[in-house]
């Protein structure tokens, strides 16, 4: 993703950022309801901007999709996964979802989650535009005959235009509903993250406040690992991360 305009690097003052896991959408539980009874291989996608491809990871063994992919084997009792990375940081949706769509001719995948938004939020646009594009990414997800889910924006405390920024995220949910296409709402979780311990949620942040750190990428993944698996068998990292 992006950096906001005038956000400056700097490190977080924070000193551990404590993840208490949650289940971000208990819609996505049943995109795993076949993984349980099953042997065979599993391939997802995890296609988006920087926070997919995992800018402000201290490798690429802490993203996202490398920790989610982990905890997937282990909740699954050690099935096979593979999980393709297909984060390219800086894109906005129009970029995203050619690839999406090609990725979606070109090869086959058990469940594809789609980070979307957050770059489109914080350079603004035409909303209408947004979701329309938002529209065609699960029309071409349907059409493939792919099951997917939607992972929304990230809140971070330097969000300007709060009111604009929410409006992506709520198009984002609007339309997922009416298509029946569930959504991990990171933005919901990460906020709730932030009232509960504005200073902890810091050390979540990369140091530039905006991407995510090892321990926000490993909370995320766990909380992604729960809704999928539908809280069962529970996933759990360490209580607490520097």
């Amino acid at each position: 993703m992006l950096a906001p305009l005038g956000l400056q690097a700097q490190q977080a003052n924070a000193t551990e950022f404590v993840c208490r896991p949650s289940t971000l959408t208990r819609d996505a539980a049943d995109l795993a309801s076949a993984w349980k009874g099953g042997s065979a291989p599993l391939r997802i996608l995890a296609i988006g901007s920087s926070s997919t491809e995992g800018i402000g990871a201290s490798g690429k063994d802490k993203t996202y999709p490398a920790r989610l992919g982990s905890l997937l084997r282990e909740g699954l009792g050690g099935r096979s996964i593979e999980m393709v990375n297909a984060g390219i940081g800086g894109e906005t949706a129009p970029q995203t979802l050619l690839r999406l769509k090609a990725a979606l001719v070109d090869g086959r995948y058990d469940l594809v989650i789609w980070q979307v938004g957050t770059n489109d939020a914080v350079n603004g646009g035409d909303l209408g535009t947004f979701r329309n594009l938002v529209a065609d990414g699960i029309a071409a997800a349907k059409q493939a005959r792919t099951r997917l889910v939607i992972l929304d924006p990230q809140f971070y405390p330097g969000i300007k235009e709060t009111a604009r920024y929410r409006a992506y995220v709520d198009a984002i949910a609007d339309v997922a509903r009416t298509q029946a296409v569930p959504v991990l709402s990171r933005y919901q979780a990460m906020l709730s993250w932030y009232q509960r311990d504005a200073e902890g949620f810091m050390a979540a942040l990369a140091g530039d406040r905006f991407h995510m750190s090892d321990a926000g990428y490993g909370c995320l993944a766990q909380d992604i690992a729960r809704s999928l698996l539908g809280d069962k068998p529970a996933v759990t990292l360490a209580a607490s991360a520097r």
